[in-house]
């Protein structure tokens, strides 16, 4: 009897153990659009075309069939290795210079949405798109008679997104082009890891006037991630996403999880502790 009692009481001991370490190992809801079906239409939030904030670095071009003519509306090159900025991109940083490396002088937008043009001045074009300040540029030299037949090229130069958290390439991410969405933003940076929580994604964005909005959105419901404000991105975008609790766990002094060595030594001697008491109490 005390025998069965015994092998009882430490097999009960031993189902729990397992029990809590297969809990622990279980990921749950790693399946994004778990809402999705053949025949579910979803309308998406509108696209967000990049607009320009203070503190963008713009690269705007004048062409013109008269070069010389041109180039008085056009920054001079700078060949000194000045205005350099690292990105950290997933892998590694990399050094990006405005004026020596890519031979592209950039102008900085001013607190107040400005540019200093050369010849025109002072030009408000806080707000607009790369499309629209193209054309404001092109109809001010027309309209004040410099040229007949210029192209302007607008370019932004620093615009990116940050990617923070449980992702396998964590880092700075360029934009280079409108409408990123958040999915495409993760799977630049590689996807979430195993332990990302999915179902509260966060984005931070600086609406402005020194306000800055969170964001919170559930990569397993298509149709409500869609539909979210933070769907598509703007520049300087932070994507944070939460490690799980048992990725949690494994970052604290006493948290161990069914992953680390950790787990299986407290385990063991917790095992031992029963068997020794069990012995204890069968003499």
């Amino acid at each position: 009897m005390k025998t069965t009692a015994m092998k009882r009481v430490a097999g009960g001991a031993f189902a729990l153990v397992m029990a809590l370490v297969m809990g622990g190992c279980t990921p749950k809801n790693v399946t994004y659009i778990q809402d999705f079906n053949e025949n579910m239409v979803i309308e998406s939030a509108r696209q967000q075309t990049m607009r320009v904030q203070p503190g963008d670095k713009l690269s705007i071009i004048v062409h013109s069939k008269n070069p010389d003519l041109a180039s008085l509306f056009n920054l001079p090159v700078v060949t000194s290795s000045t205005n350099q900025m690292g990105l950290t991109s997933g892998t590694g940083t990399q050094q990006r210079n405005y004026a020596a490396s890519t031979g592209i002088s950039a102008y900085t937008v001013s607190p107040q949405g400005n540019i200093d043009f050369p010849v025109l001045g002072q030009l408000h074009i806080a707000g607009m798109t790369r499309n629209e300040v193209s054309a404001f540029i092109k109809g001010e030299l027309i309209g004040r008679d410099h040229l007949k037949d210029p192209t302007v090229t607008v370019e932004f130069l620093n615009n990116g997104i940050s990617v923070l958290g449980e992702v396998r390439q964590p880092g700075r991410y360029d934009m280079n082009r409108d409408n990123i969405n958040l999915l495409e933003a993760i799977a630049l940076a590689g996807d979430l890891t195993i332990q990302g929580k999915r179902e509260n994604v966060k984005v931070i964005r600086e609406e402005g006037n020194g306000q800055v909005r969170i964001y919170e959105l559930d990569l397993t419901q298509g149709s409500k991630l869609m539909e979210s404000p933070a769907y598509y991105l703007k520049q300087n975008d932070v994507i944070y996403v939460e490690p799980t609790n048992i990725r949690k766990r494994e970052t604290t002094v006493n948290g161990n999880s069914a992953l680390s060595t950790g787990f299986w030594i407290s385990a063991a001697s917790l095992l031992t502790s029963i068997a020794v008491l069990v012995v204890n109490l069968v003499k």
